[in-house]
């Protein structure tokens, strides 16, 4: 349920509208625009009297909400929401260019490619610690000291960390050296982690499952929010389909669908997508155009040799190129690098 209040209501008006619903089993979300004020009540609604709350000098009029996302859900919070990192946003009218390698390796290898990706014009550094993998024998991440390596690329650059966590029980880590919490793919329903990183107030980056509904997607994220972080970026990352020439199917279309039905930022992840280095350009582009809020790319500076995903990663001066590509749709799109 969303009780939308007068123009202009103030904080005395909040107040006094909260207080009258105290009795219920329902938490507020307050949702406050530039002369609207939204409050969504979350939980047990069904012994309050919608005509009673319109009744009430303050409120302008009362909606239902059918989706079963609720914080997440656009009618809760009309306007965008823009995630503040390290005095960088992710949301606003900057796109967020998020560049690096699938795996940390190395202290050379990280730092030279953390290098080139800012001089190109990135905002964070993407880097996997520790990397699920399909195969048990595939090469599965330095883990804690692929973090350490990270930091020690941040330390160097300026450039905050993006990396994923497998474990509910590495929460802690993550909380105490990472700018921003990966949740991939495999773990988007992993719904004892999404409780504990809800736990957090760190930025959480949480990418679409491998074959999972757009709302099944915005749940997942509403674990996060419910369990009191507001901060997630949700990532399309390609999802599983009929068609096998590509890694996976990048569903353009969930852009513009998530900036309708959800305020949260959404990135796009072109690598991932497609698993092919020469797909990512294009993908990119279109990411941009069809709203985006940023991008995702994997940078390696020798693919031929990367440890994890080197037919999907893109060398520095490829990526040099994009960036000022990138450049020409962010300004038709209303937006920067």
């Amino acid at each position: 349920m969303i009780i939308i209040l007068k123009p202009n209501s103030g904080d005395n008006e909040i107040k006094k509208v909260t207080s009258s619903l105290e009795g219920y089993k329902v938490s507020f979300h307050i949702s406050k625009g530039q002369h609207t004020t939204i409050i969504g009540l979350v939980g047990d609604i069904s012994a309050i009297d919608r005509e009673m709350i319109e009744t009430n000098p303050y409120v302008e009029r009362v909606m239902t909400v059918s989706e079963p996302f609720k914080k997440s859900n656009r009618k809760f919070h009309p306007e965008n929401t823009v995630i503040s990192v390290c005095q960088r946003e992710i949301g606003g009218k900057h796109l967020a260019i998020i560049a690096g390698p699938c795996s940390v390796e190395s202290e050379e290898q990280i730092y030279s490619i953390a290098q080139s990706v800012k001089q190109s014009g990135a905002m964070f550094l993407r880097g996997g610690a520790f990397k699920p993998r399909t195969s048990p024998y595939a090469f599965q991440g330095l883990e804690a000291e692929g973090i350490r390596l990270l930091k020690l690329a941040r330390e160097k650059t300026g450039l905050p960390i993006v990396t994923e966590i497998m474990s509910p029980k590495f929460v802690g880590l993550f909380e105490a050296d990472v700018d921003i919490i990966q949740i991939g793919a495999r773990n988007m329903q992993n719904f004892d982690l999404l409780k504990e990183v809800g736990r957090t107030k760190k930025p959480i980056l949480l990418k679409r499952g491998l074959a999972n509904t757009i709302e099944e997607w915005l749940m997942s994220a509403e674990y996060i929010m419910a369990g009191g972080n507001p901060n997630v970026i949700l990532c399309e990352r390609g999802i599983r389909t009929f068609e096998t020439y590509t890694r996976n199917t990048l569903d353009i279309s969930a852009i513009p669908v998530i900036k309708k039905l959800s305020h949260l930022p959404v990135i796009v992840d072109p690598s991932h997508a497609t698993g092919a280095s020469w797909l990512v350009e294009p993908l990119a582009k279109a990411a941009v155009a069809a709203g985006a809020d940023g991008v995702i790319i994997e940078v390696h500076n020798n693919p031929e040799c990367a440890l994890c995903d080197g037919p999907q990663s893109i060398k520095p001066e490829v990526f040099e190129n994009i960036m000022k590509k990138l450049a020409v749709y962010a300004k038709a799109e209303g937006r920067e690098l």
